[in-house]
């Protein structure tokens, strides 16, 4: 009865439900980086002050990781996208009409809370209903919000071109509910009682071979996950600003980002199928020795071709990375707790973009260059790979001991 359910052609049309939901709902973390140009203009204020918005979104996205994962745990992934749908609906109306860009950034937490829902949450719902091909699955989900990236900000863009920046918040104020709502209907169902408790055992098994509690594994993947992104953040937060100051213009900058986030969704589909073979410790372990090894080429890079080919290959190495971190939960974890330790991992991988974020920036004011924020993300790198290599050998299984 428990196989009925996994793998089949019901769970890969679910994934691809899924997949569209993540790419509607993920539009929160992308659209504030499209409309912050007009809105510093009609507001009248500075960069740093409309970037808040930006800020305040990926705040409200990591909350919304860590607290609607525990809701989904108890009442599945639709009703909480349904809430979803309607919290980020609210959100762009209300800044839409907003006289304040006070109150347009402050409704940004809104926003960003409910476009988690579209990550993590949903990333864990969908490991479900997978078993021998539950890698990819996660890896194709995850991969939402990548290509929301890809997909949002030229459509806001024209819409923002004949109607402003409140025009296209007024647009996603229908939109996004508009097609969540139905997609969520969709979701409903959830799996067997008997489905729980075979991945339960599944999960215990491998969680024995560590001899780690599941909060003490937890908190390791949690310390790993802030370390990753801190390095992780150096080139996608600073590549934009790192060509201004090599004197090649923000648009080469702005390529380099989106080669890295093509790169990064050919990274997530690679890396679930490397997860399905190898499991899910050793695809990160690969992924973030491959960051630390992009890391250390941008060091001598600093021609337009090279910064553009390193670019790419940090999208290749560092797209997979994240998504690990789900799969390592379902695959040592217990399943009824996959929704709140999904979001417990995947808050910590925020919180290391916005930490390196910020640390890159602050030591760049200090020193006048990247060099040393570079520095800084490989050694975060070095420590995550550290953890998890600890972690893949606690998980070999030991040879018994001969008898006397």
């Amino acid at each position: 009865m428990t196989a009925a359910i996994h793998d089949t052609p019901h769970a890969w049309g679910r994934l691809a439900l899924s997949l569209a939901t993540a790419c509607v709902a993920n539009v929160g973390m992308w659209a504030p980086i499209v409309v912050m140009p007009a809105m510093e203009a009609e507001f009248g204020t500075d960069r740093g002050t409309v970037s808040l918005a930006y800020t305040v979104t990926m705040a409200g996205f990591a909350l919304g990781t860590l607290l609607i994962g525990r809701w989904v745990d108890r009442v599945g992934i639709a009703p909480c996208l349904a809430a979803a749908a309607c919290l980020m609906g609210a959100g762009y109306a209300l800044a839409a009409i907003s006289p304040s860009i006070s109150i347009v950034i402050a409704l940004h937490a809104a926003i960003g809370f409910g476009a988690a829902t579209g990550f993590g949450p949903l990333v864990a719902d969908v490991s479900h209903w997978f078993l021998r091909r539950r890698g990819i699955a996660m890896a194709i989900a995850a991969s939402g919000n990548y290509l929301s990236g890809a997909i949002w900000p030229l459509l806001l863009a024209g819409v923002q071109a004949e109607h402003g920046w409140r025009g296209a918040y007024l647009a996603l104020a229908v939109i996004v509910p508009a097609l969540v709502l139905p997609l969520s209907l969709t979701l409903r169902r959830r799996v067997t009682e008997e489905s729980w408790r075979a991945a339960d055992a599944a999960a215990a098994l491998r969680a024995r071979t560590t001899g780690l509690s599941p909060k003490t594994l937890t908190i390791l993947l949690f310390v790993a996950g802030i370390a990753c992104c801190v390095a992780m953040s150096m080139p996608q937060v600073h590549i934009v600003a790192y060509c201004v100051d090599l004197g090649y213009g923000p648009a080469a900058g702005a390529e380099m980002l989106s080669l890295m986030l093509l790169g990064g969704v050919v990274s997530r589909l690679v890396s679930g199928f490397l997860a399905d073979r190898l499991g899910g410790l050793k695809t990160l372990l690969l992924g973030s020795a491959l960051q630390t090894l992009a890391l250390v080429l941008f060091l001598p890079s600093d021609a337009l071709v090279s910064l553009y080919l390193v670019s790419a290959i940090f999208g290749l190495a560092q797209g997979g990375i994240v998504p690990a971190y789900a799969i390592i939960v379902r695959e040592y974890l217990p399943a009824r707790e996959a929704g709140a330790r999904v979001g417990i991992v995947t808050f910590a991988t925020i919180a290391g973009m916005a930490l390196g974020g910020w640390m890159s920036g602050a030591i760049h004011d200090a020193t006048g260059s990247y060099l040393y924020a570079f520095l800084n993300g490989i050694g975060w790198n070095v420590l995550n790979l550290a953890i998890v290599a600890a972690l893949l050998g606690l998980s070999r299984p030991r040879r018994q001991p001969l008898a006397a």
